[in-house]
C-alpha cells in the first residue's frame, strides 16, 4: 500500500503524478458531460447555446488557473494565465481552417461539435507529446530558447507583413494520404465514424471510414501544425511543463464550444492577427531581451499585461473597424 501511495506522490515532468492525473480526470469527466449528456443527440448548436457553453468552459479554465495560483504561487498563476491567452487568441485565427475542412467533407453542423469533441481526446496526446518534447529540449539544450524566440519572431512578422492564400483542401497532404490509407464511403452514416459495407468491386463486406472521420483527422493534424506556434511561444513564457500543458488544453476546451458562434462572427476579428503577430514578436524577443538586461526571465506579471493589452486592443480595433465598414455600405 505504502508503494502504491508513493507511486503517486512521485514527480513526473516537475509534478507529483497525482496531478496530471487529477487534470486528466477533470477533462475527462468534462468531455463525459459534454459528449454523454449535453450532446448525446446530435443536433445543430446555436450560436446561444455555443456562446453558453463557451463561458463555462472559460470559466472553468480561469477557476483552475485561480487554483494553480493559490496551490503554487502567483507567478506560476500569472504564467497559466498568459499560456490560457496566447492559446485561445492564436486557435481563434484558426477557426477559417477547420470551417474549410467541415465544408470541403461536406459534414452538416449537427455533427460537426461531435467531431470537433472527439477531437479533443486526439489533442490530449498529440499536444502532450509536442510538449514534452518540448520539455526535454529546453531541460537538455538551453540555447533552444534562443531558437523558439527566433522561430517566434520570424513567425509574427510574416503575420504582419506576409499574405496567406486561401488553403486548397482538394490538394492537402494530408487529405490525399488520408484518402489512400482507409477505404471512404461517399456518404455519412450520421455520427458513424466507422461502417461496414459492401465493397463494390469484391461484393465483400469491409469496413470503410466515413467523411466524418476524415474530417476530424485532417483537423487533428491541423492542430498539430496550429501548435508549432504556440507550444514554443507558451514555453518562452514558462518552462514549467504542468503549466504549459494544462494552459493549452483548457484553452483548446473551450474554443471547440466557441466554434460555432466564432464561425458566424470570424470576419469582425479580421485585424486580430496582427494584435497576435505583435506578441508573438513580443515573446520572442523578450528572450534576447532577458540576457540583454542580465535577467532570469522578464517578469510573469509583464508578459500577462503586454500580452492582455495587446490581445485586447485588437479585438476592440477590430470590431471598431468593422462597424466603420459597416457603416459606410
Amino acid at each position: 500500500m505504502d508503494d502504491f501511495l508513493l507511486m503517486f506522490a512521485a514527480d513526473w515532468l516537475g509534478k507529483p503524478v497525482w496531478a496530471w492525473l487529477l487534470f486528466l480526470g477533470l477533462v475527462g469527466g468534462l468531455l463525459a458531460f459534454d459528449l454523454g449528456i449535453l450532446h448525446k443527440d446530435d443536433s445543430e448548436m446555436s450560436v446561444s447555446e455555443s456562446l453558453k457553453l463557451s463561458a463555462f468552459y472559460i470559466g472553468f479554465g480561469l477557476l483552475f488557473g485561480v487554483g494553480i495560483w493559490v496551490a503554487m504561487g502567483a507567478d506560476r498563476g500569472m504564467e497559466y494565465f498568459t499560456g490560457f491567452f496566447i492559446e485561445k487568441s492564436l486557435s481563434i485565427d484558426n477557426v477559417f481552417v477547420i470551417s474549410l475542412i467541415f465544408s470541403y467533407f461536406a459534414i452538416p453542423p449537427r455533427y460537426q461539435y461531435r467531431a470537433l469533441l472527439w477531437g479533443i481526446v486526439g489533442v490530449i496526446v498529440l499536444r502532450g507529446l509536442m510538449i514534452g518534447i518540448g520539455a526535454a529540449l529546453v531541460q537538455n539544450f538551453a540555447w533552444v530558447m534562443y531558437v523558439f524566440g527566433a522561430f517566434l519572431i520570424a513567425t509574427g512578422v510574416k503575420m504582419l507583413f506576409g499574405h496567406e492564400a486561401e488553403p486548397d483542401m482538394a490538394k492537402n497532404p494530408i487529405v490525399r494520404a488520408a484518402k489512400r490509407l482507409f477505404r471512404v464511403t461517399p456518404e455519412l452514416h450520421g455520427e458513424r465514424f466507422f461502417v461496414r459495407a459492401r465493397d463494390p468491386k469484391t461484393g465483400r463486406f469491409l469496413t470503410f471510414a466515413t467523411p466524418l472521420f476524415l474530417a476530424l483527422i485532417v483537423i487533428n493534424v491541423a492542430d498539430i501544425v496550429f501548435a508549432v506556434d504556440s507550444v514554443p511561444a507558451i514555453f518562452a513564457i514558462t518552462r514549467d511543463t504542468f503549466v504549459v500543458y494544462t494552459a493549452n488544453i483548457m484553452a483548446i476546451l473551450g474554443l471547440r464550444a466557441l466554434y460555432f458562434a466564432l464561425a458566424a462572427m470570424v470576419a469582425r476579428f479580421q485585424y486580430l492577427k496582427y494584435a497576435l503577430a505583435l506578441v508573438l514578436v513580443f515573446i520572442g524577443t523578450k528572450i534576447f531581451a532577458a540576457d540583454m538586461l542580465g535577467l532570469t526571465k522578464i517578469p510573469p506579471w509583464f508578459s500577462l499585461l503586454v500580452t492582455a493589452g495587446l490581445i485586447g486592443g485588437g479585438v476592440l480595433y477590430s470590431i471598431r473597424r468593422t462597424r466603420l465598414d459597416l457603416a459606410r455600405n
